[in-house]
C-alpha cells in the first residue's frame, strides 16, 4: 500500500456486518486511495467475514459482538484515534471510494474551522444525498432537518449541517473535543447526532464535491411493499432515535415532545391505512411504534433485548 503524501493524516474505519462481498469491494477501494491505516470492525459477521477478515495482513481488524454501526464506529474511531490518526475516514461497508477521493476531502482539511469532510455520493448515474443544510431545533411542525442538500447542484465545496456515516472524514480535533459516536443509538440518527454534537462544539462540516464514492443500490428490484418488509425490522431505532433527538436537543417543550409525537402520529395512520391491503405494516406494529415512542421521550436507548 502506497502510504506517501497527504494521506497519511488519515486512517480509514469500516463496520461490517455479514456483507462479504460489498466488504471486499470497499476494502479494495479503500487501498487505491492509499489511508495511513485501514481499520475494519467487523460486527460478529456469521458469513465468513471474520475468516476472510484474518488472512488480511494489511488491516487492522477488530472482532467484537454486534453492536450495530453506532457501536461499530465507536469502536473504530476510538482505535483510530488511539493509533495518533489526524483524521478519520468512516463508511459502511456499503460505499467504494472512487480513486483520489480521500485526497480531495484531505485538500480541505486545514480549511478554518472546518472539523468534518463529507463525499459526494452517487447511486447508479445520480448524486445520492441524505445531507441537510441546518438543523431545527425550535419549530416542533418542522422537520429536524432543514433544507435538503439532494434539491441543489453543487459544484464548489460548500458548509452543511449534517451528513451520514458514509465517507465523512473526522478531525482528531472533533473526536478530542466532542467523544464518539453514542453507541447507545445502535443504528440510525448516530451519524445526525455526531453532526449536531459537533456543530454545537463550533465545528464546521464541508461537503466537497470533488470527492466522490460510488453507493450501493439496495432494494432496486424491489415494490413498496417488499421494501417496506425489508426495513421493518429498523423502525423500532428509526422512531426511538429520531425521538431522541428531539427530545434531547429541542429548545422547547413543543419541539421536544410534540415533534416525536407528530412523527409517530404519521406512521400509526400509514398502518391503518395501508394493513388492510398490503403486507408493509400490520396492526401489531402499532403498539411496537409507541413503544419505540415512549423509549425515545424517556431517552431508553440500547439494543432490543426482546
Amino acid at each position: 500500500m502506497n502510504t506517501t503524501g497527504n494521506n497519511l493524516r488519515a486512517t480509514a474505519v469500516v463496520v461490517t456486518h455479514d456483507r462479504l462481498q460489498l466488504l471486499k469491494r470497499c476494502v479494495d477501494c479503500l487501498r487505491a486511495n492509499a489511508p495511513a491505516r485501514i481499520v475494519v470492525v467487523d460486527n460478529a459477521s456469521t458469513d465468513g467475514t471474520a475468516e476472510w477478515l484474518d488472512t488480511q495482513p494489511d488491516l487492522c481488524v477488530i472482532h467484537q459482538e454486534n453492536c450495530g454501526g453506532a457501536g461499530g464506529f465507536h469502536t473504530g474511531i476510538q482505535k483510530a484515534y488511539d493509533m495518533g490518526a489526524e483524521w478519520i475516514w468512516c463508511m459502511d461497508d456499503d460505499v467504494f471510494p472512487r480513486p483520489g477521493c480521500l485526497h480531495s476531502l484531505l485538500r480541505h482539511a486545514d480549511s478554518e474551522g472546518t472539523g468534518i469532510l463529507a463525499p459526494r455520493r452517487i447511486m447508479g448515474d445520480a448524486v445520492y444525498s441524505n445531507d441537510f443544510l441546518a438543523f431545527d431545533l425550535t419549530h416542533p411542525l418542522r422537520s429536524l432537518h432543514r433544507g435538503r442538500h439532494a434539491t441543489r447542484h453543487v459544484s464548489q465545496p460548500t458548509y452543511i449541517a449534517g451528513t451520514a456515516f458514509e465517507g465523512l472524514c473526522v478531525s482528531r480535533d472533533v473526536v478530542s473535543r466532542v467523544g464518539l459516536p453514542n453507541k447507545a443509538l445502535f443504528i440510525f440518527c448516530d451519524d445526525t447526532d455526531y453532526c449536531l454534537r459537533a456543530q454545537l462544539a463550533g465545528f464546521r462540516i464541508l461537503y466537497v464535491p470533488t470527492a466522490e464514492m460510488d453507493k450501493h443500490q439496495f432494494f432496486c428490484a424491489s415494490n413498496w411493499t417488499e421494501r417496506q418488509q425489508q426495513k421493518k425490522w429498523k423502525r423500532y431505532y428509526m422512531i426511538r432515535n429520531s425521538t431522541y433527538l428531539n427530545h434531547h436537543y429541542g429548545r422547547n417543550w413543543a419541539v421536544r415532545h410534540l415533534r416525536g409525537l407528530l412523527n409517530l402520529t404519521g406512521l400509526v395512520l400509514t398502518a391503518l391505512l395501508t394493513a388492510p391491503f398490503t403486507q408493509a405494516y400490520e396492526m401489531k406494529d402499532i403498539p411496537a411504534f409507541c413503544r419505540a415512542w415512549r423509549a425515545g421521550i424517556r431517552e431508553q436507548l440500547g439494543a432490543i433485548t426482546t
